[in-house]
């Protein structure tokens, strides 16, 4: 499975992005998708992740801004982020799970000005 990101960019607090994660293959509705974010430094910590049936599970940190949705029928999954603030910014990695199985893009960098 390859996981391709796009979506990140430069927005200033309050603002919002959509980040988007289209991943190869044709057994899209078996994987679990999330997204986990990185600061230099620190340990890379879940955002958000969806099962293959909707369930959702959210880091208290975004809980209530951000929202993880996935388009089985496109192969993508998406997180909107919404009342960004300045501690959001980081690399936000895509991530797939199958079974014991993880896969990872390559990262996108969000980055939000005070």
């Amino acid at each position: 499975v390859q996981l391709v990101e796009s979506g990140g960019g430069l927005v200033q607090a309050g603002g919002s992005l959509r980040l988007s994660c289209a991943a190869s293959g044709k057994t899209f509705t078996l994987l679990t998708m999330g997204w986990y974010r990185q600061v230099p430094g620190k340990q890379r910590e879940l955002v958000a992740s969806i099962g293959g049936g909707g369930h959702t599970n959210y880091g208290d940190s975004v809980r209530g801004r951000f929202t993880i949705s996935r388009d089985n029928a496109k192969s993508t999954a998406y997180l909107q982020m919404n009342r960004l603030e300045p501690d959001d910014s980081a690399v936000y990695y895509c991530h797939a799970q199958r079974g014991a199985t993880d896969f990872w893009g390559q990262g996108t960098q969000v980055t939000v000005s005070s």
